[in-house]
């Protein structure tokens, strides 16, 4: 018989019976998915995989613990055939076909009524992709295919007409450190769908020059202040494009809330009767040395680690920071804004009780094409960062985790 195209369908498989036979890698991939689709699961398997068995254990699926047995397919609506035993294969696949039940089977695609297709998801949308010459059947071709489709869904780069009318407001955006691939997938789709911009100039500059040409960028630097401070300059600009009917996002380098003025901005924002979706971000703090070879906590090296901004000095009276106290912890700190305060912070801790040894790395540009790392101590680092002209952004992170990457990643 010449052989024919599959028919795509979906299966709304809500409170329906689904028996799947045989608990090893098969069923541990395809289970969480027809659990997502609140099929009644029945697993029968005399054994399982660790988390095929937490599934059970969670009360997910309800697992009969024993072979394939003749009748166990008459109520399914679904059946997914993954045991180890070709004859109880067969002889599943063969009720399957008595009883009209669609039928996988992960050891005979050719046998079985039925394929699952390579899926993904993106925003309310499902994406499954079959290959239409069974010959040629080739899932790693089917999979590369559903990778591209969703990947372009998500970040942006295939993008589908709306016919519905988007509600206008703010998408407060962390950007991340600065690398544009290390934005999140929500990020980078809001961007993709954004009337306007108004980025920050820690933000992941290189997306701006993916955007359509009909996007309005504003650089958050470059708003006119007047009698207005910067950041209710920018609040108001939220404010106005926003109540035009636009949709807006505000493009933050990290996380918005890790000394980013992200909450400021929501409440002005909520005040104003304005929409807000906030998107969390890659915090630089983590990231950035991660990028340079240095764990912020490692085992017997750090059990913590404090993130701290060094945008004012220890004895400035605004400082909010007790850095007595920092002195004395054990761990990791990380200084974000605090390259030309470096000097006297180091100075600081010394006097608190930190041994001037203690190692010292400052990365400048992190997860950029532009990064670099330069290692000081405590006694060494005001004098290094002059040396070395380091400038901003940088990340600095103090302790012996410092001393923990690998040379190659410095």
């Amino acid at each position: 018989m010449a052989e024919h195209p599959a028919y795509p369908v979906g299966l709304r498989l809500t409170g329906r019976r689904v028996v799947v036979l045989g608990g090893g890698q098969v069923a541990q991939r395809r289970l969480p998915a027809l659990i997502a689709a609140g099929a009644d699961i029945l697993l029968v398997s005399p054994e399982a995989t660790p988390s095929v068995e937490a599934m059970a254990d969670a009360g997910e699926i309800t697992w009969e613990r024993r072979g394939y047995a003749d009748g166990d397919l008459a109520d399914a609506w679904y059946a997914l055939i993954a045991t180890s035993d070709p004859e109880a294969n067969e002889r599943a696949s063969a009720e399957a076909e008595r009883h009209r039940v669609w039928c996988v089977r992960s050891d005979d695609a050719d046998r079985a009524t039925a394929w699952t297709p390579a899926t993904g998801h993106s925003e309310g949308v499902t994406v499954a992709v079959l290959t239409t010459d069974a010959k040629g059947r080739d899932p790693r071709h089917t999979a590369a295919i559903r990778d591209a489709v969703v990947e372009g869904l998500r970040d942006g780069t295939l993008v589908a007409p709306h016919h519905r009318t988007r509600t206008p407001g703010v998408a407060l955006v962390g950007g991340g450190p600065g690398d544009p691939d290390l934005i999140t997938v929500r990020g980078r789709r809001l961007l993709a769908e954004a009337d306007v911009v108004i980025a920050d100039r820690l933000g992941p500059r290189d997306l701006l020059a993916e955007l359509p040409p009909h996007v309005e960028v504003i650089d958050a630097a470059k708003i006119p202040y007047g009698r207005f401070m910067a950041q209710e300059a920018i609040n108001n600009a939220l404010i106005e494009h926003a109540k035009q009917g636009k949709s807006v996002v505000r493009l933050k380098g990290g996380d918005p809330y890790v000394f980013g003025r992200g909450m400021e901005e929501l409440q002005a924002l909520t005040e104003a009767g304005v929409p807000c979706t906030v998107v969390p971000g890659i915090s630089s703090s983590v990231s950035v040395p991660g990028a340079a070879g240095i764990p912020v906590t490692h085992r017997g090296v750090a059990h913590e680690f404090t993130v701290v901004s060094g945008h004012v000095a220890p004895d400035d009276e605004r400082s909010l920071v007790d850095w007595p106290s920092l002195a004395k912890l054990t761990g990791t700190l990380v200084v974000l804004m605090g390259v030309d305060k470096i000097g006297r912070i180091a100075e600081t801790l010394v006097a608190n009780g930190k041994s001037p040894d203690t190692p010292v790395a400052l990365i400048q540009e992190g997860t950029t094409a532009a990064q670099r790392r330069v290692d000081a101590t405590l006694a060494t680092v005001a004098e290094t960062v002059v040396a070395q002209e380091v400038r901003p952004p940088a990340v600095i992170v103090i302790g012996e985790v410092v001393g923990v990457g690998l040379p190659a990643a410095r």
